[in-house]
């Protein structure tokens, strides 16, 4: 894992389309399409399908706002908003075993049908999350990110 792998900072909000309205007008950020995916999420407290619902930012630095889901991790967080640091990855689970071996215990984890992990949160005592993306999702995001459309094949 790298510094200069990482692509975007996860923001959590109770109102997605005011945000990403407020982040237009207020910095000129422009929008990829949101994107609306039930995606299979293994949490602390077991299997779960979760109705994600976000947008990323066209413009970098590049920002994922997410509409908060109450009873789920995906809340907002006081003060800021700010719920993780999405890092690429070429290899999340060798990734993610070596964050839980520094005491960064994982929170949640997003997989594809053949069981490979696509994606990890990682929760450290203090700080934001740290999420994992495979970089096997790269492509798919960087077409998603320049043109602002939903790629024929959707990440996850």
């Amino acid at each position: 894992m790298k510094a200069e792998d990482q692509f975007h900072v996860g923001i959590v909000v109770d109102d997605l389309d005011a945000a990403v309205a407020q982040l237009a007008d207020l910095f000129g950020y422009e929008w990829c399409d949101e994107m609306v995916a039930p995606t299979p999420v293994a949490l602390a407290t077991g299997d779960a399908v979760v109705e994600f619902r976000f947008r990323y930012s066209r413009s970098t630095p590049r920002l994922e706002i997410i509409q908060s889901m109450p009873g789920t991790l995906w809340t907002p967080v006081a003060g800021s908003g700010i719920h993780h640091l999405g890092y690429w990855s070429d290899d999340v689970g060798r990734d993610s075993a070596a964050l839980d071996a520094q005491g960064i215990p994982r929170e949640a984890a997003g997989t594809r049908p053949d069981g490979a992990l696509s994606w990890v949160y990682h929760r450290a005592p203090s700080g934001p999350r740290i999420e994992l993306v495979t970089t096997d999702l790269r492509m798919l995001l960087e077409q998603y990110f320049a043109t602002g459309k939903i790629p024929d094949k959707p990440p996850g």
